[in-house]
């Protein structure tokens, strides 16, 4: 599992928490001097994930005002970029005489290495917490012109369309159940963070061009997986309308995907065969025809599914099926079915 390191003011009575947010904050790479309206009780939280080339920060509070000023910057600068993907609340993000009101749902950014104010607080004051995850980002770690990012600071990007939904809903897959992954994965995911945050950022900045074409192809192909995870229930998906979604040519995804050691269409029908699996051995999905299932996951035909489960598990789905509720039987099979049902 991915370690976590947590910080909760409510361990402390009400009168000592903000105190400790305090102290946190003191200790972070980029001090800032705070304020808030709730300093008799501040219930906080925040959760720290080290992704290898980048780190991501879940941060929960009533109400916070901040500042980093130039004598902050030159007491600690930690050469940083932060990205900030608001999750609730409404904010504002100021930097270089650029000034930006950001709701839930939209991302600002700006440069821990410059003065900067951020104002976060709950829509609902007594009700509801401000929420956010933050993404630091080094300075060499970012492969954008460094003097063109400047037209960014302080602004904000929408983070419900485009690369940007895809950076916010990988944002808070990974800080909200980093339970599923394993601590190998960390380096893994913060590049993918990293790819999508550049492209992000390069598209903003209306320079597509900056961003290295390495970067764009991963991006790119992260975007693509994402879609089919979307829409594999859907019978009609295919290499062609996954094209067409993504507004390239069918030439185009085809070698996109010539690193990934697979097809388009062989990346499809592993996605809806792995669905089809997992709720075949699902208890609670017991009851419903096998045929049923299958449909779901786009395999309207019911002899094409039998034929295309049997050569990718080497055992028929309702056999499959029978063996996950009886465990007991594989020990009368062969022993290469044996091995298809554990390594599920």
């Amino acid at each position: 599992m991915l370690h976590r390191d947590t910080v909760d003011t409510t361990v402390l009575p009400p009168g000592e928490r903000f105190g400790m947010w305090l102290d946190l904050v003191a200790r972070t790479s980029a001090p800032l001097r705070i304020q808030s309206a709730h300093t008799g009780d501040f219930a906080a939280r925040a959760d720290f994930l080290d992704l290898g080339p980048i780190q991501l920060v879940e941060y929960r509070y009533p109400s916070l005002d901040a500042t980093r000023t130039r004598k902050l910057v030159r007491q600690s600068d930690p050469e940083l970029y932060v990205l900030a993907l608001t999750t609730g609340g409404v904010g504002t993000s100021s930097q270089d005489g650029r000034r930006s009101e950001i709701q839930a749902g939209e991302f600002t950014f700006y440069d821990a290495s410059r003065p900067h104010d951020v104002c976060h607080h709950a829509t609902e004051p007594g009700r509801t917490q401000a929420s956010s995850i933050i993404t630091l980002i080094p300075h060499a770690a970012l492969p954008l012109p460094p003097q063109r990012m400047a037209a960014l600071y302080g602004g904000r990007m929408s983070g419900s369309e485009g690369v940007g939904a895809l950076l916010a809903q990988f944002l808070l897959q990974v800080s909200g159940h980093p339970e599923q992954y394993h601590a190998a994965d960390a380096g893994r995911l913060g590049a993918v963070g990293l790819d999508l945050a550049t492209t992000m950022l390069g598209r903003h900045l209306v320079a597509e061009d900056a961003v290295p074409t390495e970067v764009r192809h991963r991006a790119l192909v992260s975007q693509v997986q994402a879609y089919v995870h979307r829409h594999v229930g859907d019978p009609a998906l295919s290499p062609r309308v996954v094209a067409d979604a993504h507004h390239i040519s069918l030439r185009s995804l085809h070698r996109l995907f010539e690193a990934e050691e697979t097809t388009v269409a062989s990346y499809i029908r592993d996605m809806r065969l792995t669905r089809c699996r997992r709720d075949l051995s699902d208890p609670a999905l017991r009851t419903q025809p096998v045929q049923a299932i299958a449909a779901r996951w786009g395999f309207p035909d019911k002899a094409h599914f039998s034929r295309a489960f049997r050569a990718a598990y080497g055992i028929s789905p309702q056999a499959y099926r029978e063996s996950t509720a009886n465990p007991a039987r594989i020990v009368n099979r062969p022993a290469s079915m044996v091995n298809v049902s554990r390594a599920d």
